[in-house]
């Protein structure tokens, strides 16, 4: 059920799911700034809107940090995907060709292809040949997290693997590489 509550003399929307699971109550932000609280069916509005108030300063920063990233879309179809991936293909190879060469030249490793696919669970991969493939929803990040992909990416052709010399390799470049893993992490693949 969509409701609206005020929060630090900001007016701010969520959505309030009830279920008999729930155990307590539970905030969360995702992507978008789209903020979601549970809560079992025992508790009050009024509780809920409480409990709320009192975390008013996480919920703002949380929002304020989450809508950075595009908000998530229903399921697509199919016919939807094939779509949205014909669409953004040509910009993420034109950004994942453009960040490597740039960032290649610190680390002067040589790849063979670079292919950009629709895929549902990996920003990307290199395999044992040197060919990277990049999730062309790297296109709609923030610069700093489709960095981090390519950069990832990019540091595999010299450490297939993700050991201490691996993430040396990364941290050349990107120092803040565990804060943006992080990032990444939050966002998740539900860019469309």
């Amino acid at each position: 059920m969509e409701k609206t509550i005020e929060l630090q003399e900001k007016r701010v929307e969520y959505t309030l799911r009830v279920s008999k699971r729930a155990r307590g109550i539970r905030l969360s932000v995702a992507s978008g700034g789209v903020f979601t609280v549970s809560a079992p069916p025992f508790i009050r509005t009024s509780v809920i809107e409480e409990f709320i108030r009192k975390k008013s300063e996480w919920v703002l920063d949380k929002i304020k940090y989450f809508s950075r990233f595009p908000k998530p879309r229903k399921m697509m179809s199919t016919s939807s995907r094939g779509k949205h991936f014909a669409e953004h293909k040509p910009k993420a190879l034109a950004l994942t060709r453009e960040r490597l060469a740039h960032f290649n030249e610190r680390y002067g490793f040589k790849w063979n292809s670079v292919t950009i696919r629709n895929q549902k669970s990996r920003w990307g991969s290199c395999s044992r040949r040197g060919n990277l493939n990049f999730n062309y929803k790297i296109a709609l990040l923030p610069p700093d997290l489709a960095d981090y992909i390519i950069v990832h990416e990019l540091c595999h052709l010299g450490e297939l693997n993700h050991s201490r010399a691996f993430w040396s390799l990364v941290a050349r470049t990107l120092p803040s590489h565990r804060s943006l893993r992080a990032s990444l992490r939050k966002v998740g693949m539900s860019l469309s």
